[in-house]
């Protein structure tokens, strides 16, 4: 098939990158059509009545584009499914003690599942987005996951959820250039969106800080408990579990002669953990619902790097598979920022491998079999 008729769906925010995207794949001789996700924004908080990604601005912008680049453009209502998979999964994990990523889980159901569904319903080839990362294909055939040229911007952290079958019928057309580029392409083809910033906060928030959205939709993780150092001792009172993350160190409410950070959320006595700067790293994780970008699973473990959050660096390891489903993950050095709920994704230089969930702690003790100071070095 040639580009000509390869029809590609192009996920449209109004913003710089999938504008652009847009832009490149007209260019290139595709039958593009532009889509827009019409998501749930939480008007009860007192914001804007719309989901940050698709304002009435952006949804104007997108349009406007489409029509200067001559393509279709659809709105797609997807409020409810997105409230009841992403919202519901950030408030569940919430309750459950886990600090989540709702981007992962955005993109494993909402983005490249039903967005990419409702893509091949418009007999479309594929699904572009304006994600800074590259696909490639190995000398069998399998398709691979790659980093974005543009490292600060590299965006395969929150792909690492994509498989063979979402990798096929997917494109990242700014994943080869850097956001200086892609904003002068912007400037290039004329549309006018090469000065727009990107959005750093939950899309849903409207602006507004999690801890507030939780306060109204999940009142019950706001209850007051025990800040506790590791051997019993209490320190003071916290103002509900979701106020805080692994790390945190201000806004504790606590007077102590050394610095102190969060170590541990116990939802199960509603408890605060917290230790001082020596306590806070540690040299192994382990995490679930794993995703292989390949499909399959490693026989043995290996050596890799692996992220921790979003903006951070990969950090060498080795990764030891449990079964189909989990990962045990050892770092060469402690890492003072290992959080429940937030992905651990791993790779092979430029390469993502895939990655899943880091489980509490307590989990990865039942798991191993072991006591804790059998299987860490903290």
């Amino acid at each position: 098939m040639s580009e000509i008729d390869s029809r590609v769906v192009v996920a449209m925010s109004g913003g710089v990158d999938s504008s652009v995207a847009a832009a490149l794949l007209v260019e290139r001789g595709y039958d593009v059509v532009g889509m827009m996700m019409r998501l749930w924004s939480d008007e009860a908080l007192g914001g804007p009545a719309h989901n940050r990604c698709c304002t009435p601005e952006q949804m104007s912008d997108a349009r406007r584009i489409a029509d200067q680049l001559a393509i279709p453009f659809y709105v797609l209502d997807t409020k409810d499914v997105f409230r009841n998979t992403v919202v519901q999964y950030f408030i569940d994990q919430h309750r459950d003690g886990f600090t989540p990523n709702p981007c992962l889980q955005c993109n494993r159901h909402i983005r490249f599942d039903w967005l990419l569904k409702n893509a091949l319903a418009l007999d479309a080839d594929y699904l572009a987005t304006g994600h800074y990362a590259r696909i490639d294909q190995d000398s069998s055939g399998t398709y691979r996951l790659r980093s974005g040229l543009d490292i600060e911007k590299d965006q395969s952290y929150v792909l690492s959820v994509m498989g063979q079958s979402q990798l096929a019928r997917t494109m990242f057309p700014v994943g080869e250039f850097t956001k200086q580029e892609v904003r002068a392409l912007a400037k290039k083809f004329g549309l006018n969106v090469e000065g727009k910033q990107d959005s750093q906060d939950l899309c849903f928030l409207g602006g507004k800080d999690y801890r507030d959205f939780l306060r109204l939709h999940a009142p019950d993780l706001m209850q007051p408990g025990p800040i506790l150092r590791k051997n019993g001792e209490l320190l003071g009172q916290h103002q509900g579990l979701s106020n805080y993350t692994i790390g945190q160190r201000r806004g504790l409410g606590l007077s102590y002669h050394v610095p102190l950070y969060v170590l541990e959320m116990n939802p199960a006595d509603n408890s605060l953990v917290v230790g001082t700067g020596d306590e806070l790293g540690r040299h192994d994780l382990l995490a679930d619902s794993l995703n292989w970008v390949s499909g399959q699973c490693p026989a043995q473990p290996f050596r890799a790097g692996v992220k921790i959050r979003y903006q951070a660096r990969a950090q060498p390891a080795t990764v030891e598979p449990i079964g189909e489903d989990k990962i045990y993950l050892r770092f060469d050095l402690p890492q003072r920022d290992i959080t429940p709920g937030q992905g651990a994704v791993i790779y092979d230089g430029d390469l993502c491998l895939g990655g899943g969930v880091i489980c509490k702690f307590e989990d990865m003790e039942q798991a191993q079999g072991q006591p804790e100071n059998e299987l860490m070095s903290n």
